[in-house]
């Protein structure tokens, strides 16, 4: 009997913190169909991950995140990071299923789950816009940084997107506003095309005409 309770300690030993380390919410698993790439090398079919893992996708394969409460499909041709309870998105399209709320950050926008009850939905950033999708319950596009400080309340910039609709908002929100197309504060507008060639012309035709008046003088006073 001795002997069991010694097996049975040991055993439960082994098996309780392997547990507690999978049920972490900084950590998660990572599966790959082939091709995907995990900081930089191939990644296997499975995989331990955990924070600032950063995983990249091909054109033509996926990949899929679980991780607890959460499982995330990556779609092709896509970059992102690992956060825990946030992605963070550079590029591509993710598609989310969680009831712990997690996150996608773009830049200065980050999506998130208004309820901690089952929610899908996808975002995806291409061209420099991201695309927010709800498909079960509702999501929030909170802004933060440059546009948050613009506002009085930052809650008021926020953009609910409801179980069934979509949103559509440029990732470069926090950007300065770009100059009118040819001038800037530098004065830009003089190294453009047709500033250097009206310049060329001038010189051109003063040099002509003082050297067609041959040997009279440009002011019309006599020496």
């Amino acid at each position: 009997m001795l002997e069991w309770r010694k097996l049975v300690c040991g055993v439960m030993i082994v098996i309780v913190p392997a547990s507690l380390v999978a049920q972490g919410t900084d950590r998660a698993m990572l599966h790959s169909d082939g091709g995907t790439w995990l900081n930089g090398s191939p990644a296997p079919e499975s995989s331990a991950i955990f924070p600032d893992a950063l995983i990249q996708t091909p054109k033509d394969h996926s990949a899929k995140i679980d991780a607890e409460g959460s499982t995330v499909t990556v779609q092709p041709d896509t970059i992102v990071q690992f956060e825990g309870d946030e992605l963070v998105l550079d590029h591509g399209s993710l598609q989310l299923t969680t009831t712990r709320g997690m996150r996608v950050r773009v830049n200065c926008l980050t999506v998130i789950p208004i309820t901690q009850e089952w929610t899908q939905y996808d975002v995806t950033d291409v061209d420099g816009r991201v695309k927010v999708v709800a498909y079960k319950n509702d999501v929030k596009i909170h802004y933060h940084g440059a546009v948050a400080r613009r506002s009085k309340q930052a809650a008021s910039s926020d953009v609910i997107v409801r179980e069934g609709e979509r949103a559509t908002r440029d990732e470069r929100c926090g950007a300065a506003i770009k100059p009118t197309a040819g001038i800037d504060a530098n004065g830009a507008i003089l190294d453009s095309p047709w500033a250097k060639g009206a310049g060329i012309v001038a010189v051109g035709v003063l040099t002509c005409w003082a050297l067609c008046r041959g040997d009279d003088p440009i002011s019309p006073a006599k020496p």
